[in-house]
């Protein structure tokens, strides 16, 4: 048993003619070859630099106090950079944070030492990341 379809209701055979398959190899290399380059374009513009720090010393000043000495480099040493320090306790929790512009200077290299309040006593002290990217409110005006 078939079916039959009323006569002028529907087309015969489809009039569109395929894309050929060197045109659509082309259009993907085009694609490709375009998200390729924005991708290259967006990370050289937006890609944070690389700032290396690490930890040298740290010092128990108090039960509320830890002294940490950390060196910074930066492949640009003019550069102002901002640093994340923290203290943390015998368990491993952060007791204490501090965020420190580090100004450019002519040294590629840099040490830095700074003060971190803590909510407990702290165990150790180390730095989180430092950045190129200095939010607003640590910038000198």
């Amino acid at each position: 048993m078939t079916a039959t379809l009323p006569e002028g209701r529907y087309p015969a055979s489809a009039s569109r003619r395929p894309v050929s398959r060197r045109i659509q190899t082309l259009l993907l290399a085009l694609v490709l070859v375009v998200g390729l380059g924005i991708a290259f374009v967006g990370y050289q513009r937006f890609a944070v630099a690389d700032v290396e720090a690490t930890a040298l010393t740290f010092d128990l000043v108090d039960d509320s106090t830890l002294s940490i000495t950390f060196s910074v480099t930066r492949p640009d040493s003019e550069r102002d950079v901002v640093c994340i320090v923290r203290a943390r306790s015998r368990d491993g929790s952060e007791t204490g944070r501090r965020e420190l512009l580090v100004p450019g200077s002519s040294a590629r290299e840099i040490s830095v030492t700074s003060i971190v309040r803590t909510s407990q006593p702290p165990a150790v002290g180390d730095v989180y990341g430092c950045s190129t990217n200095v939010p607003e409110y640590l910038r000198a005006s």
